[in-house]
């Protein structure tokens, strides 16, 4: 075979930053993807996307915004992505203490993973007093950030949204586990969303078959009670897109709902 002349492959490479915490009282990793330099403009800023879960995500989404932003493609900027893994996920990605579990029983257990719980205030005080201006001063960003998790980190975005809305432009919230504490951010979300007030904010929220077919799933019942509230409130600024994927699971609905977030977020961006 005649070798191709084709751009060198090369592989997502990011920056692995050491936080050193003193709001969480620990060393924290980051995973920081940049674009490549333009040498056309050397000053370039981004906008920047950071990413719950960042074990998981992060390389996912680095992927899809390099192939989006691609000249030939061009339906989404160039973004610096940041990835957040986790050190105590159950801790940092929940806004209350609670040890009632998805069945809405108490797992009192020696090892309940849920004893921890309930950092999630303290963890967004991370993200917004330590990781961002962090990442601001080291890296040639625009004012426009992306908030994205899934499942616990969907509703870490949704807290961030309604307790901390100015944080970030835009919020991303994959299934959220609305069930989290006899479905505490729902009530929340009752009491903050109101139509008297704006939000000049962007939300993509969605769910999967998370047992829709035998009726015992909360996901997609909590996520249509969250989207009534937003839709019939009709709350002024506050641009929001709901999508459900009935043929995905919990775990394959992050790939199509990152790209359907991304798309939604930036769809004024006309491609060539």
């Amino acid at each position: 075979m005649v070798a191709q002349t084709d751009p060198a492959f090369k592989p997502i490479s990011a920056d692995i930053i050491k936080l050193s915490s003193k709001v969480l009282g620990e060393d924290r990793k980051v995973y920081i993807y940049v674009p490549p330099a333009d040498t056309l403009l050397p000053d370039k800023h981004y906008p920047v996307l950071y990413v719950l879960d960042g074990d998981n995500h992060f390389s996912l989404v680095a992927e899809y915004c390099r192939y989006l932003s691609r000249r030939d493609v061009n339906v989404v900027p160039e973004m610096i992505i940041v990835g957040i893994p986790n050190t105590n996920r159950t801790r940092d990605l929940t806004p209350t203490n609670s040890i009632i579990d998805y069945d809405g029983k108490p797992d009192t257990s020696s090892h309940s993973r849920f004893k921890s719980s309930g950092g999630g205030n303290i963890f967004l005080q991370f993200i917004g007093t330590e990781l961002i201006p962090y990442v601001d001063a080291h890296y040639k960003t625009q004012s426009f950030k992306i908030f994205a998790g899934h499942s616990f980190g969907g509703i870490t975005t949704i807290n961030c949204l309604l307790t901390q809305p100015d944080m970030f432009g835009a919020y991303i919230a994959i299934s959220p586990s609305f069930w989290w504490d006899k479905g505490y951010l729902l009530s929340l979300a009752d009491k903050k969303l109101k139509n008297d007030r704006g939000i000049n904010k962007m939300i993509f929220y969605s769910d999967a078959n998370e047992g829709m077919s035998d009726d015992k799933s909360t996901f997609h019942t909590d996520l249509l009670k969250f989207d009534s509230i937003i839709t019939q409130r009709k709350i002024a600024g506050l641009d929001h897109k709901y999508v459900c994927y009935p043929e995905d699971t919990h775990m394959t609905e992050p790939i199509k709902a990152y790209y359907d977030a991304l798309r939604f977020i930036f769809r004024q961006r006309i491609s060539h």
